[in-house]
């Protein structure tokens, strides 16, 4: 689609080198393709968003190093693919061609073979009803007061600050606000920190849901492509001196879809890029009780540590406990909080007491624990990353060490081809373009490991037949728009 100046970053000549690599075939003449070739797989990777402005072509050419004739021919044949735009005095930049972002309906989920892999979203944790039931004694003294609690239920403030302190992070009551689930904390944060037209630095990928949240409020999301290993440090710092976004919303704790973690050194150094920035950062924290492979007190220390002033902390029951419980939280200062519960009354005037008190009487039992949870979901993850060994071995992934879902590179661009084909196979797919702030990540796909360990191993099955179907069809398919969870 044709685009005016963007608000993306630019990526200097040497860097585009790097993330190039070796684009050149042996004994090709036709370099200018090879180099159109290798970019064009950069965007659809998510690997150079659209918006990303590009060196100009005389740095470019120093950069790889290539003829200025080269680069002029690449950056026609993608401005004829609708790749990259260009406008004199103002260079060029990455863009989408017209259509891609278009949408077609999913097929209607009948009958009870359709797997869901788009929803990341366990069943309810065993023991939520016995809860439900042991709070029923003291509904009455509830029932009889008005029921609005604006910061929420102050007997679940105590708790999420008493977990918060569990983690290393001296935390009080004041300093938390219970919302409506994590997307809910989200669209407050978002109201508090911007407007129409500010923009928002993200990862790429990133939660589709947390995208939408952004869009939503006329705010425009600037993305910063994930490396294979994690966060590109260097990336953030760069986008927050160029495209200066009012806030930043990120996912360190099992990122969601890579299930990357950040390192406290990492921590300390995003603290100090955000810092110099003055960018206040949203750290969704969704997630970081779902540790797999150890304890969740055991892990870095929670992002807010390392820039008490700056981040606010978001988190939820939703993962960890059930989708149904709609009970999230915000942690930040006192004089933040302050500001978040002015101006929520124009939204909401508190959240669902009952469930607030459901969620507060398991956190203070003292028979609470989330491990059983965590237990199964390694065993189900270890069976669905099996079965992605057996039956798609083509396709390449880490293991996560903690969250909901695994993050796979395909071996072709048709993350967009398997979604479609799988719901005739039975399987509900989020394509990798719903993971991009504008599309792309058609090599990539997320699948969620909460379903029983059964039904992952004929998921894996069903997945295989999908992609050996895809690989001899070759058709093209339009991006799809499915709910994520």
């Amino acid at each position: 689609m044709s685009m005016d100046i963007p608000p993306g970053g630019r990526i200097s000549g040497f860097r585009l080198a790097r993330l190039l690599g070796e684009w050149r075939r042996r004994g090709a003449r036709q370099g200018s393709s090879d180099l159109a070739a290798a970019i064009r797989l950069l965007v659809l990777d998510g690997r150079l968003p659209a918006g990303t402005r590009l060196p100009a072509e005389r740095e470019m050419a120093d950069a790889l190093p290539v003829s200025r004739t080269m680069i002029t021919a690449a950056l026609d044949q993608l401005r004829t693919e609708g790749l990259v735009s260009s406008r004199r005095g103002a260079g060029s930049w990455i863009s989408l061609p017209s259509g891609s972002l278009g949408t077609i309906p999913d097929t209607p989920l009948v009958g009870t073979s359709m797997l869901d892999l788009a929803r990341a979203a366990p069943p309810a944790l065993p023991g939520l009803l016995d809860a439900y039931d042991a709070v029923r004694s003291r509904l009455p003294a509830e029932l009889a007061e008005h029921g609005y609690y604006e910061h929420g239920l102050p007997a679940l403030r105590a708790e999420v600050a008493r977990r918060f302190e569990q983690r290393g992070l001296p935390t009080s009551p004041d300093q938390i606000v219970i919302t409506s689930g994590a997307q809910h904390a989200l669209a407050l944060t978002l109201r508090l920190f911007t407007g129409p037209g500010d923009r928002v630095l993200v990862e790429q990928p990133s939660y589709p849901n947390a995208l939408d949240a952004i869009k939503a409020v006329s705010a425009i999301p600037v993305p910063v492509g994930m490396t294979s290993t994690g966060w590109d440090l260097p990336g953030v710092a760069a986008a927050l001196r160029q495209a200066a976004p009012r806030m930043a919303y990120l996912v360190v704790d099992f990122h969601n879809p890579t299930g990357h973690r950040l390192s406290a050194q990492g921590r300390e150094e995003l603290a100090d890029i955000a810092r110099r920035a003055r960018t206040p950062l949203v750290v969704d924290e969704t997630v970081v009780e779902l540790d797999l492979d150890g304890d969740p007190l055991d892990g870095p220390p929670p992002m807010a540590s390392f820039a008490e002033d700056l981040v606010v902390t978001t988190g939820s029951a939703s993962k960890s406990h059930w989708g149904g419980l709609r009970i999230g939280w915000i942690r930040a200062s006192t004089e933040v909080v302050h500001r978040l519960v002015s101006s929520r009354t124009a939204l909401d005037l508190g959240s669902a007491v009952i469930d607030q008190m459901v969620l507060a009487e398991l956190m203070s039992s003292p028979s609470y624990t989330l491990q059983p949870r965590r237990d199964l979901l390694a065993v189900q993850r270890d069976v669905l990353l099996a079965g992605l060994r057996e039956h798609c071995p083509g396709w390449r992934f880490s293991r996560p060490a903690g969250g909901l879902s695994v993050w796979c590179e395909l071996d072709a661009p048709v993350s967009t081809r398997i979604a479609v084909m799988a719901q005739n196979h039975g399987i509900r797919l989020a394509p990798g373009s719903r993971f991009g702030a504008h599309g792309g990540f058609e090599r990539s796909l997320r699948l969620p490991y909460v379903l029983p360990v059964e039904v992952l191993r004929e998921a894996a099955r069903r997945l295989g037949v999908v992609a050996a179907s895809v690989a001899g069809a070759g058709a093209a398919a339009e991006p799809m728009s499915v709910p994520v969870a």
